[in-house]
Formats: structure tokens, C-alpha cells, sequence
């Protein structure tokens, strides 16, 4: 697949993972896909871009406070950040993080949804996103798992403009006639404790032996492999906590 040079509003263009050891995550994560980090630059915070092969598939930064949880978050592109948030806060959600302007890469800000699932949002300027999604090691897919589907979906139409599609008893966000996004109940045996949350899904020719491959490495295999409604697809926690899907398309 060609390189990403732009992003409609409403696609998830972006994933980063906030780590405890950096250097962790990158013998992790090179291990797994082949994914690079060099150091990043001080003037943000250390903030590194994981690449495949030359072309940008995610982002790596620090941990701001102890506080701050090991999580993989999901940046939706819109095309202008401070709309969008006034959206979030007339529709039931909060702004975490108000918008702010990464150099002239882009601006940025987070929220939670009205179930309290964490979401980032990127305005791109010089950076859109992701150069690679969709191809073996990187993204391919990002779901919400809410403890109030249906409840929470008007915010997400009303915010993105999404278009949820039923099939199955999964739902689709649509953008157009293309599919972005994904949603589902909370799964159970999740502890009540654990809010709403986005989980990315990374594309690998076999999740069987990609989640046995994680395991090997250090992490913890959540869901072992099934084969869903024409998805194949297992879920781990890497070696400090951070929770991802792997997956292919079987029909």
C-alpha cells in the first residue's frame, strides 16, 4: 500500500504508546514487527516515532507522571481541533488536554467520551499521520469497547460525524462508505473498576503466532486466538501493561 499523505476527518490517523522504559518498549515492539524508535528530541519531551522499514507507524513517549497509565491511545484526525472539542464538551464528554500545537507538526488534544473512554484527536499541519496503515506490523484497526454503547453513540456521530452500522451485532463507524472504526459491548469478565476504553488492532499474517511470538517477549496473551465473523485475531498486554489486538481478515 502506497504512503498516507493525508486523512479525511473522522479516520484514526495516529496511535502512540505512553511507556515506563523506553527502551523496553523498543527491544519489545523491534522484536515483534521490526519497528525502529531512534531517541527523540528533547524540545518534546523525548517523544520518538516508531518506523517500519523507513515509513512512520506510530509514536513512543514517556510517561508524564506515575499516574499517567501504560496505554496504547488513538488520535482521530479532524479537521480543526478547538470545534471539535467545544463538540465534546456540549455533547456529554470532557477535554482532558485542551488543544495545543505540537510545533507546526500538527495540534493535539485528548478526551473522554461520556462512558469515560480516553480518545486523542490530531489537526494535521505538516504531519498527517501515519505513513503505513494496513499492511503487515502496523495499524489496521481501533475498537471501543463501552459499558454504554448505545448510549455513547450519538456523541460520536455528533463529534465525528461517524455513521454506526449494525452488522452482526458489531458496530461500524462509517466515514463515507468507508469503515474507520469499530464498537462493542464490554466484553465480560472485564472488572467493573475498568472504564469504557480504544484499543488498536495491529495487522499480522497469523495472530496465532504473533500473540505466541508477544508471549516469548514478555507479554501476556488476554484472549488466545479465535476466528470471528470473518476475523482471526488475538489480544495481549506487552511486558508493562499496555493491552493491543492482532489480526487478518478471513472473508
Amino acid at each position: 500500500m502506497p504512503t498516507r499523505t493525508s486523512y479525511s476527518h473522522g479516520e484514526p490517523s495516529w496511535v502512540d504508546l505512553a511507556s515506563p522504559d523506553l527502551d523496553a518498549s523498543r527491544a519489545f515492539y523491534g522484536g515483534l514487527f521490526g519497528w525502529e524508535a531512534p531517541a527523540g528530541d528533547p524540545a518534546f519531551g523525548g517523544y520518538a516515532t516508531f518506523s517500519l522499514g523507513g515509513e512512520s507507524v506510530g509514536g513512543l513517549s514517556p510517561k508524564m507522571s506515575e499516574d499517567q497509565p501504560t496505554v496504547w491511545n488513538t488520535y482521530i484526525s479532524v479537521d480543526d481541533a478547538d470545534k471539535t472539542m467545544a463538540l465534546v464538551r456540549d455533547n456529554g464528554g470532557q477535554v482532558v488536554v485542551e488543544p495545543m500545537d505540537v510545533g507546526d507538526l500538527g495540534r493535539m488534544a485528548f478526551l473522554t467520551d461520556p462512558e469515560g473512554a480516553y480518545l486523542g484527536i490530531w489537526q494535521p499541519k505538516q504531519m498527517p499521520g501515519a505513513d503505513l496503515q494496513n499492511e503487515e506490523g502496523t495499524i489496521g484497526w481501533t475498537e471501543l469497547a463501552s459499558r454504554n454503547l448505545t448510549g455513547v453513540l450519538p456523541f460520536y456521530v455528533t463529534v465525528f460525524g461517524w455513521d454506526p452500522m449494525v452488522e452482526g451485532g458489531y458496530t461500524h463507524f462509517n466515514v463515507g462508505s468507508d469503515s474507520v472504526a469499530g464498537a462493542m459491548d464490554m466484553p465480560e469478565g472485564i472488572p467493573d473498576e475498568v472504564p469504557s476504553y480504544w484499543m488498536p488492532y495491529f495487522m499480522t499474517a497469523d495472530p496465532a503466532a504473533k500473540a505466541q511470538q508477544a508471549a516469548s517477549l514478555g507479554a501476556t496473551v488476554l484472549v488466545p486466538f479465535m476466528d470471528v465473523g470473518g476475523v482471526a485475531f488475538s489480544v495481549v498486554r506487552d511486558p508493562h501493561g499496555a493491552t493491543f489486538g492482532l489480526y487478518r481478515m478471513t472473508a
